[in-house]
């Protein structure tokens, strides 16, 4: 696990938005995204659009439209692997 998707798996105990991990990882949003599609695809994340109640399924070719308006969770393996290093 790199830094970034470290400290952005820090961030996720809890439901969050897009442009809040923005601004509290501090990283530029085109990195965001990519760490974000790399966690999506590991299983170590969720996504939920339009609310905090509906999980979206990880699609690779709609993510990066919709990135900046989903809310994001680590998930329990996510939890585990944040919290193991």
């Amino acid at each position: 696990m790199t830094d970034p998707e470290f400290d952005i798996l820090d961030e996720l105990y809890f439901v969050t938005p897009f442009a809040t991990l923005l601004q509290k990882t501090g990283l530029p949003a085109a990195e965001l995204t990519q760490n974000l599609r790399v966690l999506l695809e590991q299983g170590l994340i969720r996504s939920y659009w339009p609310d905090p109640d509906t999980e979206l399924a990880y699609e690779e070719s709609s993510f990066g439209a919709l990135s900046q308006d989903c809310l994001f969770l680590a998930s329990k393996e996510g939890l585990l692997q944040h919290n193991t290093r």
